[in-house]
């Protein structure tokens, strides 16, 4: 089994999906968690951060926390900083912000690989895709 992040069905033709084995989904989860909980000020990006934490597979079940893009909880009303600061997150994620607290190395190229792949997803994706029936 494994997981998928995924653009939005209008949006699929720009940008493939990510396809991850379970191992790799919790690294992705766990380095952009941790990425993002340094950065967060504001109580929206918190919850963004939150909201990613709630993907781990060791309490909802490997394989199912895959998700579209437009899962994410973004808001319209302030969407344009809560996409700054994920490409922030993402960004510090990359360049290995608090990979020193994980209990392992991760495999940089096949991380990075998808956390590139992450962020020209983030970039593409624009607050007209927003699903407010989350």
């Amino acid at each position: 089994m494994g997981n998928s992040i995924s653009m939005p069905k209008n949006l699929r033709h720009l940008v493939d999906s990510i396809k991850m084995s379970n191992g790799l989904t919790s690294v992705f989860i766990e380095v952009l968690v941790i990425s993002g909980s340094i950065l967060a000020e504001a109580d929206r990006e918190k919850e963004i951060v939150i909201w990613f934490a709630q993907q781990d597979q060791s309490v909802v079940g490997s394989g199912t926390v895959g998700f579209d893009i437009d899962d994410i909880p973004w808001t319209i009303e302030n969407f344009e900083s809560e996409k700054e600061f994920m490409i922030r997150a993402i960004s510090n994620a990359i360049a290995g912000l608090g990979w020193e607290r994980l209990s392992y190395e991760p495999r940089k190229d096949w991380i990075i690989e998808c956390l590139e792949q992450f962020k020209l997803m983030i970039n593409v994706f624009d607050e007209t895709n927003i699903n407010i029936n989350i």
